[in-house]
């Protein structure tokens, strides 16, 4: 025990480096947040959804969550049930296993409600495209209203994807 301590008194706290931060980035991230809550005016609440992915595009939704992206601090706010969600953030190809699930998650959603799906998988099923086992992109099962591509998509897109999908919605309920 006491060989662990000093080795661990010896060698120190091993971090890494701070991140850099781009000069644009800070800037168009405080932009996307304050767009989301000028249409809206109130939170975003999102629940998202895996329908088979590798979850690599999970890594960097919850990367939204770090105190560098800081979308809670801006309204925006993931919640466990599809009953208290504005907005369906779909990853992956939908598999055959869970193409019940997400349809009967989207039927639980309230309306007006949004889907965006995130990654080359959800957007055009990606390298697994549609087969006995996959259903292929998201819209195959549900209407999306955003796609978000990449593999996986950084998460200033994912916020830009939040942002075009409430764009669209207000363009839909300002015209109706």
């Amino acid at each position: 025990m006491w060989h662990i301590l000093k080795q661990i008194v010896r060698t120190g706290i091993v971090t890494e480096p701070a991140p850099r931060v781009a000069e644009g980035d800070s800037a168009a991230i405080q932009r996307i947040h304050q767009d989301v809550l000028d249409i809206l005016g109130q939170a975003l609440t999102i629940r998202q959804v895996d329908a088979g992915s590798c979850n690599g595009c999970e890594l960097e939704i919850h990367a939204l969550d770090n105190p560098y992206y800081n979308i809670e601090g801006y309204g925006i706010k993931f919640v466990a049930s599809p009953r208290h969600a504005d907005m369906l953030l779909v990853t992956g190809p939908v598999s055959r296993h869970m193409e019940e699930a997400l349809r009967r998650t989207y039927d639980a959603t309230p309306e007006p409600r949004l889907v965006v799906a995130v990654g080359d998988c959800g957007c055009s099923g990606g390298i697994f495209g549609e087969s006995y086992a996959s259903c292929g992109r998201v819209a195959n099962v549900i209407p999306v209203d955003a796609t978000v591509p990449g593999c996986p998509p950084p998460p200033i897109e994912i916020l830009r994807g939040i942002l075009g999908a409430v764009r669209r919605w207000q363009g839909k309920a300002g015209g109706s």
